[in-house]
């Protein structure tokens, strides 16, 4: 069942939501509670004010692989965004375009070019060196071809990696965020992806003092709060 969400945690981290939400009521978003990938987006939408549905895609009962939601993105991942009638699919695609369709909410590029780079480079690290091998799919295989105490072992190994390079190439530039003291691209990457690393795959965080402050700090942040995957309209509910 859709859900309509409010983007009233683009306050957070000194971004105002700007006029312009009303004109983003046609935003809907395909997303499933747990995916990082819609965890980035749903962010993204947050810190930029924007209202959006939210349209739930049960990943584990395999609705992402139905012929309708395979009309909306081919190789049947979430998230997908449909603006109107132009859909898109893929995080970083869709966050590159909200930043250039919604540039006056809380832009996500830094205006300098290398501290932009480097949001670029750390956003990368994350969407290709390490999301992908811990996705639902190479968990499944693993777990099949493998044994079932081979998938953690294997995101661990694969976190552990990418979160030692993001360590030293943000030790020159973070601040009170991943590239300084406004909350840009890099920091929607690394929110859900140490969100995760906590969470779902008990990594031991003490090696990575720069990704643990980030990762107490996005907690304060309302926009990432209201992002995260236990409060989502598809989210389980606690047993009481």
């Amino acid at each position: 069942m859709a859900a309509a969400v409010g983007g009233g945690g683009g306050g957070a981290a000194g971004a105002g939501a700007g006029s312009g939400a009303g004109a983003a009521s046609k935003l809907k978003l395909y997303s499933y509670w747990r995916s990082s990938c819609s965890f980035r987006v749903r962010i993204a939408l947050n810190l930029k004010g924007l209202e959006y549905e939210y349209v739930p895609v049960n990943l584990v009962k395999g609705e992402q692989l139905s012929a309708e939601f395979s009309k909306l993105n081919p190789i049947s991942y979430v998230p997908v965004l449909a603006d109107g009638d132009f859909v898109l699919a893929d995080s970083f695609a869709i966050l590159m375009y909200l930043e250039e369709r919604y540039p006056q909410h809380h832009p996500l590029l830094p205006g300098d070019l290398k501290k932009r780079a480097i949001n670029y480079q750390a956003a990368n690290i994350v969407s290709s060196s390490i999301q992908p091998l811990q996705n639902l799919y190479v968990l499944k295989f693993l777990e099949e071809k493998v044994g079932p105490s081979e998938p953690l072992a294997w995101v661990q190994f694969h976190i552990g990696r990418g979160f030692s390079a993001l360590e030293k190439i943000l030790a020159d530039h973070a601040g009170k965020y991943a590239t300084g003291d406004e909350v840009c691209l890099a920091d929607v990457f690394l929110a859900p992806q140490i969100y995760a690393a906590v969470k779902r795959f008990n990594v031991d965080m003490s090696q990575y003092p720069i990704l643990s402050k980030l990762h107490e700090t996005y907690c304060e942040i309302p926009a990432f709060r209201d992002a995260v995957p236990e409060n989502q309209p598809d989210a389980p509910q606690p047993q009481a």
